[in-house]
């Protein structure tokens, strides 16, 4: 069974949740605790986006609790904020303008609100592309506008939901690094949701493996790796270790699938986790 610590700041305990009375999770139990890094990975299908969207308060859950700070997620809050897997940049606005979007909607005074959000595009590389519109902006800029979106708000919990997922291997090595650098100067409460093995050792502290559907959590797995994270880290055998184990974890919930009568493909998907 698992338990939760008391300092976490987002726990899930024993969340249960069906739609169309198709269990998708099934007493889910795990926590994120305050100020870390924590990466989601699982079979396709098992809830990953649900989880986002219960945490986030845009779904609720059957049964159990979902806390952030102790207290129940009633609904969205700018103290988490989502960043998804496809672009929620407004095509209409410039990329100034969509960062300060969150702030002007809770009364900052236009000047105010972008005096920061220049520091903040500063920062991410995008430092003259203020008035250029998303569609003028390549897949890797789009992100890390996203990103300042999020991070100009000074959310408390931070959620990704495979939010590099499509982009090329550089722009995503890019990404990485860039959340990375992020994270390593200002350790915001942290879920990230991605199929990718390697990626989700990369970034996290702990690393939180579902089991297939009905989902509840098939292992959390701490990442002992110093910071700030090094490329040449994926070649330690350390890493190698990890990254068994956690491959081991999908080709025994790929091996499940089989047994219950799954069809070749979607063995694949879930050993895959997409």
């Amino acid at each position: 069974m698992n338990h939760v610590a008391e300092s976490s700041e987002v726990v899930l305990d024993r969340v249960s949740k069906s739609y169309a009375a198709s269990c998708v999770l099934d007493q889910c139990t795990f926590d994120i605790p305050a100020g870390s890094f924590t990466t989601l990975v699982g079979p396709s299908g098992c809830g990953k986006t649900t989880i986002i969207n219960l945490i986030a308060g845009y779904d609720w859950p059957d049964a159990g609790r979902v806390t952030v700070s102790g207290r129940p997620v009633a609904g969205p809050g700018w103290d988490r904020l989502v960043v998804f897997q496809e672009t929620a940049l407004f095509p209409w606005m410039t990329t100034i303008d969509n960062v300060i979007f969150g702030l002007q909607n809770r009364g900052v005074r236009r000047h105010e609100a972008e005096v920061q959000a220049h520091d903040l595009l500063a920062k991410f590389g995008l430092r003259g592309f203020e008035r250029k519109y998303p569609s003028q902006l390549s897949g890797g800029m789009q992100r890390r506008a996203e990103l300042a979106r999020a991070m100009i708000n000074s959310p408390q919990v931070m959620l990704f939901d495979e939010a590099f997922r499509g982009l090329d291997t550089m722009t995503r090595g890019l990404m990485q690094e860039y959340l990375l650098g992020v994270f390593e100067e200002n350790p915001i409460t942290t879920l990230f949701v991605t199929t990718e093995i390697e990626e989700a050792i990369y970034l996290a502290d702990r690393v939180v493996v579902l089991s297939g559907r009905p989902t509840s959590t098939k292992e959390t797995i701490s990442i002992d790796l110093p910071r700030p994270r090094k490329l040449e880290m994926l070649s330690s055998a350390q890493f190698g270790a990890i990254h068994e184990r956690i491959l081991s974890s999908l080709i025994e919930e790929a091996g499940k699938a089989f047994s219950e009568g799954a069809e070749p493909t979607e063995m694949l998907t879930v050993l895959r986790g997409q």
